[in-house]
């Protein structure tokens, strides 16, 4: 196989390994959207950052989405330009699951998360988020209190 063939072989190979996971699905479908923050996938997702990020960090690897520090937090969106098979996979992603029940309930959370702004763009402040214990609340109420 020549070199040239071997590199479009792995670039495919890595699409597919990222498009593989329900999660990277499901992030790749809201930043289909438009760009977010790490903050706004996490609350949809209703998962940790660490696992948020991990899946973000792949799917910026294997070369679709590219990301920008807005104040202290992480935003993303599906990188521009795309290369033609890279474009065309999402493409057909979200053709074919836009209006799957999972997708559509994932935007519409997005959208309610994205009207609480949990980002504070211009200090890079979360609210607390829903309380998780006593050091979690003595904590939030800390930060409030400054």
């Amino acid at each position: 196989m020549r070199m040239n063939d071997r590199q479009n072989v792995d670039g495919i190979t890595q699409i597919y390994k990222a498009l593989s996971e329900e999660m990277r699905l499901r992030i790749l479908m809201l930043l289909a959207q438009g760009e977010l923050c790490v903050c706004d996938i996490m609350a949809v997702l209703d998962e940790p950052q660490s696992k948020v990020s991990r899946h973000l960090a792949y799917l910026k690897n294997s070369g679709l989405i590219q990301g920008k520090r807005v104040g202290t937090w992480m935003h993303y969106f599906v990188k521009e330009p795309l290369d033609d098979l890279a474009s065309a996979q999402i493409e057909f992603v979200k053709k074919e699951m836009s209006n799957l029940g999972w997708a559509k309930a994932d935007v519409e959370k997005m959208r309610e998360v994205q009207a609480q702004k949990l980002c504070d763009n211009s200090t890079g402040n979360k609210p607390a988020p829903k309380a998780r214990g006593a050091a979690h609340k003595k904590e939030a109420t800390r930060k409030r209190k400054k």
